[in-house]
């Protein structure tokens, strides 16, 4: 059972084939024009949710349909772009007491396994550092769809949700009980 002090991450990713390479497998996490997002939600004073996002990430994927274990990910997230849609939540969310941005201006998470389950869903497996702390999660996985884009390349998209308490990556401060 999780702790009061969770956040849930959920992300949408159509990706875009990089050009050139011999292998349509390989993927770029398109983050422009809204096509790629990383947003969050956490308990607020115990009635409510905070959702947010990170504006500002970067990463890549490949997947091979015939034999989806051998997928990776990897992503990168500059913690300073965290957007609550509030200014003054948002300056505090990037002091210490949180994500401590000045200090870990990244968190990263690196896959290590996927496992699919046969019915358009799986499991990604890998390890998130956040504040400088690397702990293993578990993301479950849901594919939207892939096909041929308007512009001659590939698109492949994957959404994923995950839950972790805070205070496992050195927070100890929450938002209020839930």
């Amino acid at each position: 059972m999780m702790t009061s002090k969770q956040l849930t991450a959920l992300s949408l990713a159509a990706a875009l084939a990089l050009p050139g390479l011999a292998t349509a497998a390989d993927y770029v996490i398109d983050t422009k024009g809204g096509h790629a997002f990383i947003q969050f939600r956490i308990p607020h004073l115990g009635y409510s949710w905070l959702y947010g996002r990170f504006n500002e990430f970067s990463g890549d994927f490949s997947y091979d349909k015939d034999n989806p274990s051998a997928a990776r990910v990897d992503v990168t997230i500059k913690t300073a772009s965290i957007d609550s849609n509030h200014a003054e939540r948002d300056k505090h969310l990037r002091d210490k007491d949180f994500l401590d941005v000045s200090r870990y201006p990244e968190a990263t998470f690196k896959s290590t396994s996927f496992t699919a389950k046969g019915d358009g869903t799986a499991v990604l497996k890998g390890d998130l550092t956040l504040r400088g702390i690397t702990k293993p999660v578990s993301i479950d996985v849901t594919e939207i769809g892939e096909g041929p884009d308007p512009w001659g390349g590939h698109r492949r998209g994957f959404q994923g949700s995950t839950r972790f308490a805070l205070k496992d990556f050195g927070i100890e401060r929450n938002l209020g009980p839930a």
